[in-house]
């Protein structure tokens, strides 16, 4: 038998809808709308999760809600160790026991932390990619705030609310561009990487999901605070009808100010944030600083 015709090993088991069910029953779990909590039943579902993030074999993986572990099985498979952080204790305590009777072998791999990924500030590994399926609820917040705190992670893949992943990856003067295409933009390149459907979900939400691929920048755009940054663009989105130098009036202290800023920075006083990609917002935060804003950062 040439080398070419060796057949490839077998796939190894992943969590179906039968498993799903029969392991929440035994926990008496119910899926919960106050948690995000919607299980992935669909095994090529988690194959194409896992192959979409293009995970090195010697990888360290940071998980967000990882359920009753569809996902997390998968990434034992690709990566070296999982870091999985699960807020639901019930669900915390079994994953352990999950990857023990399915992944024998890749037990150690696994770590778990009940907490909260939104407040989470250490964590006993260093990852280098997130791979998630993020609660709907919290989904932004939670990637934002999990890529400002902990550099290491250089890459990762996100499945969100369809309308969410848009609004991540979208582009400067697309109806969805906003807040959520601006912050990330200052941490990452991002794009959407593809649509997953409702029938793959224990419960099925109510509408699709998307895929958001991402790959940290290797230098930060600009040698500007973060936090007035963020706050120049939580000011310019909160009334978007409104010029840049209305809207960043309370940024700067005074639309005249706002208008002198915007001046220095090279932008249009009387452009509206939505046309503005985040280069543009770094200038206007370097401007602002230089003419003594200290505005800091609202939502994250």
């Amino acid at each position: 038998m040439t080398a070419s015709t060796v057949p490839e090993p077998p796939a190894l088991p992943l969590l179906g809808p039968a498993e799903i069910r029969a392991l929440a029953g035994r926990l008496g779990i119910r899926p919960t709308k106050t948690l995000g909590q919607n299980f992935v039943i669909d095994p090529n579902t988690i194959r194409r999760i896992v192959a979409a993030a293009r995970l090195g074999e010697a990888e360290t993986v940071l998980e967000v809600g990882p359920g009753l572990g569809s996902l997390t099985l998968g990434l034992l498979d690709a990566a070296e160790q999982v870091v999985a952080v699960e807020i639901d204790p019930p669900l915390a305590a079994q994953l352990p026991h999950t990857v023990e009777r399915y992944r024998p072998g890749r037990a150690d791999r696994l770590t778990v932390l009940q907490e909260d990924a939104l407040r989470v500030q250490e964590l006993p590994l260093e990852p280098t990619a997130l791979v998630a399926n993020l609660p709907y609820n919290v989904a932004v917040p939670v990637l934002l705030h999990l890529l400002a705190r902990f550099p290491s992670i250089r890459h990762g893949l996100v499945m969100v609310q369809e309308e969410v992943a848009d609004r991540l990856a979208a582009a400067p003067g697309t109806k969805v561009y906003g807040v959520p295409s601006v912050k990330a933009a200052w941490y990452a390149e991002v794009t959407k990487a593809g649509t997953i459907g409702k029938n793959v979900f224990w419960p099925a939400p109510q509408i699709a999901s998307g895929l958001v691929r991402f790959v940290r920048r290797a230098e930060p755009v600009a040698d500007v605070d973060r936090a007035l940054l963020f706050g120049a663009v939580d000011a310019a989105f909160a009334q978007r009808r409104k010029t840049l130098r209305a809207s960043l009036a309370g940024w700067a202290g005074s639309a005249a100010a706002a208008g002198e800023i915007l001046a220095t920075a090279g932008v249009d006083p009387g452009e509206r944030g939505e046309k503005l990609d985040v280069h543009a917002f770094a200038r206007i935060a370097r401007a602002g600083a230089d003419a003594g804003v200290t505005a800091g950062v609202r939502g994250g």
